[in-house]
């Protein structure tokens, strides 16, 4: 997500209860659209196969069988197996079974890396924003230095040095793209923190924390919530490469990105291996977009005609 893309996030009401509304209008709205709803209900398919599927086939993901080893998708090929509707591998494992372990693992990294980004980014930048001067000269370089660092080179020197595991590819991920949020947050708190609620606030005694937490954070934090929706999908496409390129969650651990990567030489005599998986996440892509594009839509509309 760029940063001109969250400029226009700031709310811009006279009040702070008129504006604790927009994120249920925002959602209001964008559910009645055509998008919205074909992306929940690709996303809600997925979920449900990914919760279940795995669990109710008793198929263990890393369970080897040799005899069953290259089988192609139902109809995909002169010896296709039933009870491998999506094929196996070079060593005879489920594939359905791996995509669907590895979209719970995507999934669980895409939306806790944004989580991480958000808290971290909304918290600095109403620091930065509210008390101004030193603070936020300090939380500014502190972002600029984070903004200088290419996540790449990140996740090597995080993931390189040690076995990666789910909590350091989330911190990696997380620690990648807070920056923007926190510029923007900046940027917004600064100019509301001039307006006559919080001047009553401060006058009426309450507390610097106080005006941050009840009065502010509600008033910004769920149109980036809307916006960061479409970053969760960036995240998952991460993931998936640093899983590709080895520095991901490790094998035999099935991800996306490793599946793919052992399905790469096998791309002329079983390219259900590496397209599978490759299937799956577009799908997932697909889904979260469409409902970003639409909550981005109804924000744009509901901002537009305020």
């Amino acid at each position: 997500m760029g940063l001109d893309s969250l400029v226009a996030l700031g709310p811009r009401p006279a009040e702070p209860e008129a504006s604790r509304s927009v994120g249920r209008r925002i959602l209001g709205r964008a559910a009645r659209s055509g998008g919205f709803r074909i992306g929940l209900a690709i996303l809600a398919v997925l979920a449900l196969a990914a919760a279940l599927y795995p669990d109710l086939s008793g198929i263990d993901p890393n369970k080897m069988d040799v005899r069953a080893r290259l089988l192609p998708p139902l109809f995909g090929g002169a010896h296709w197996s039933l009870a491998h509707p999506l094929g196996t591998d070079q060593i005879g494992r489920d594939m359905l079974v791996r995509c669907l372990i590895g979209l719970r693992y995507s999934f669980l990294i895409g939306v806790a890396s944004v989580a991480l980004t958000l808290a971290i980014g909304c918290t600095l930048g109403m620091v930065a924003g509210y008390f101004g001067g030193r603070t936020d000269t300090v939380v500014m370089r502190i972002t600029d230095a984070q903004l200088s660092i290419p996540m790449i080179i990140l996740a090597i020197a995080v993931l390189g040095v040690s076995r990666p595991t789910i909590p350091a590819i989330i911190l990696v991920l997380g620690l990648s793209n807070w920056p923007v949020y926190a510029r923007v947050m900046r940027s917004v708190v600064m100019a509301e923190r001039g307006r006559e609620y919080v001047r009553a606030a401060q006058v009426s005694g309450a507390s610097h924390a106080r005006i941050v937490v009840r009065l502010l954070a509600p008033l910004l934090v769920p149109p980036l919530l809307f916006a960061s929706v479409l970053d969760i999908a960036r995240m998952m496409i991460f993931e998936s490469t640093l899983g590709f390129l080895g520095l991901g969650v490790q094998p035999p651990t099935p991800t996306f990105g490793n599946i793919i990567a052992d399905g790469r030489k096998y791309l002329l005599n079983a390219w259900w291996i590496a397209t599978m998986p490759g299937l799956f996440l577009g799908l997932t892509l697909t889904g979260i977009n469409l409902i970003g594009a639409s909550c981005e839509r109804a924000r744009n509309a509901i901002h537009g005609g305020a």
